[in-house]
């Protein structure tokens, strides 16, 4: 799986709906509006787009309120070719403790991000069926620090589980990542100097106090 081209699959397919003349239906996990805002702008030229905030992981609260209120704003002021809607999520941390029990001083990157990419792309997964769309993704593959092997993985198994389309994706392909900073720029988007949960803020806490003491 590793020497897959997820982009260049994710362009066949495009290629091929579009010979149709269909505009297929995703529903879009996003985990930030940074991470958002090039793949909407990207992919909103060819589907029609419900993207679904769904992030149990984020902590403190203070920190998920700032983050949905940024990529609703981002939604509304972002011109689409094809419709774009959010649906927000329940937000319950606890489910996000129970998938990470066991798993607190993993580094960051492995097992425990793992679970975490699943817990909220098998929320996805679930809707995207009882809503009857084409395809489900996610967002996340846009970070250079995620794996977009591990996260196509687990969306092609969800997939498979839920009997719905898993679109590939590695956004960070062709200056995605490099876009979405531009655009976080353009919008003034706020951007986060940690992934979202607390393992991850704690350890970008001890990274800026050791590059302190140098």
């Amino acid at each position: 799986m590793a020497n897959v081209n997820y982009q260049k699959e994710l362009e066949n397919l495009i290629k091929k709906e579009q010979e149709q003349g269909h505009v297929p239906r995703l529903f879009l996990h996003a985990c930030c509006a940074p991470c958002s805002s090039y793949v909407l702008e990207y992919l909103s030229q060819y589907f029609r787009i419900t993207v679904f905030f769904y992030n149990p992981n984020i902590a403190p609260a203070e920190e998920y309120a700032k983050r949905v209120a940024e990529i609703r704003r981002l939604i509304q002021e972002m011109k689409f070719e094809h419709p774009v809607d959010l649906l927000e999520g329940e937000y319950c941390p606890q489910d996000f403790y129970d998938m990470a029990k066991g798993l607190e001083n993993v580094p960051e990157g492995g097992e425990r991000c793992f679970g975490c990419y699943r817990l909220r792309m098998e929320q996805a997964a679930r809707l995207a069926k009882e809503g009857g769309y084409d395809y489900f993704t996610t967002t996340l593959s846009i970070s250079p620090l995620k794996n977009a092997v591990k996260i196509n993985e687990i969306g092609e198994e969800l997939g498979e589980i839920y009997q719905v389309s898993h679109l590939p994706s590695d956004f960070k392909k062709k200056d995605g990542y490099k876009r979405s900073i531009q655009l976080s720029r353009e919008y003034g988007l706020y951007r986060q100097n940690y992934c979202g949960c607390v393992f991850s803020r704690r350890d970008r806490k001890e990274e800026l106090s050791k590059l302190d003491n140098l």
